[in-house]
């Protein structure tokens, strides 16, 4: 007996989920990250069993671990927690993209390491979307200054942007989060000429994801509806 098949229908659920939000939104492609914060290297290889390979770490020393225990064939790593300047040497040839870019110190290290490696790193920049002060990010109000300083770095490329909309009590509460995040965006990369190609963003987690596919997400990032194991009955 499969341990994990509880996981097949998380999986599956969350996939016609998406194509439901898709339909509505009137487009597809969206991409299901795993953020896998709270769980292990056996789930995620499961996870790749069931197709799912982009995954989302928010802790550099998880992410080594997992790294390490893990047959990586065909997964991609993405960072989508706060990065410290201190562990981006550890990561820079791990991940395909850092959607957490939220200082100019940030950036600096970033390029640093990525120019000893001789490769260019994708990344997003985190909007603030909620002006939380207990939540990292960049202001909207600073996020276009921010953004043209970057074409500045070789080493990196802007490939978009991601935000954590605050906790509302219903789904509903969070659609002008992501379509004011969407917005500044297209806004950013219309005004940015030496951007080149389709911004990405990277909004919506476990409670909030259909409404962010409805209002422009790329990316989803979800966790717990993924891992989450049936109540007995």
């Amino acid at each position: 007996m499969n341990r994990f098949a509880y996981m097949d229908q998380n999986v599956a659920g969350i996939r016609a989920r998406i194509r439901a939000a898709e339909e509505r939104a009137g487009r597809s492609g969206v991409e299901l990250i795993a953020a896998v914060k709270y769980t292990d290297a056996e789930h995620i290889a499961e996870l790749k069993r069931l197709g799912v390979c982009d995954i989302g770490e928010n802790r550099v020393q998880q992410l080594l671990e997992h790294w390490e225990a893990l047959d990586r064939t065909g997964l991609r790593f993405h960072f989508i927690g706060k990065l410290q300047t201190n562990k981006v040497k550890y990561i820079a040839d791990k991940v395909c993209m850092i959607h957490s870019l939220d200082s100019l110190r940030l950036a600096d290290e970033i390029e640093r390491q990525m120019a000893k490696l001789g490769r260019r790193m994708d990344v997003l920049v985190e909007i603030n979307s909620g002006a939380e002060e207990n939540k990292s990010g960049i202001s909207p109000a600073d996020a276009p200054e921010f953004c043209a300083r970057l074409v500045d770095y070789p080493h990196l490329n802007l490939r978009g942007w991601m935000t954590m909309a605050p906790k509302c009590e219903k789904k509903e509460d969070y659609r002008k989060y992501f379509r004011e995040t969407y917005k500044l965006g297209i806004d950013i990369w219309e005004k940015n000429i030496h951007n080149i190609g389709r911004p990405v963003f990277s909004m919506g987690m476990s409670d909030n994801f259909e409404v962010a596919i409805e209002e422009g997400a790329d990316m989803v990032r979800v966790g717990r509806a993924l891992f989450a194991v049936p109540e007995a009955t």
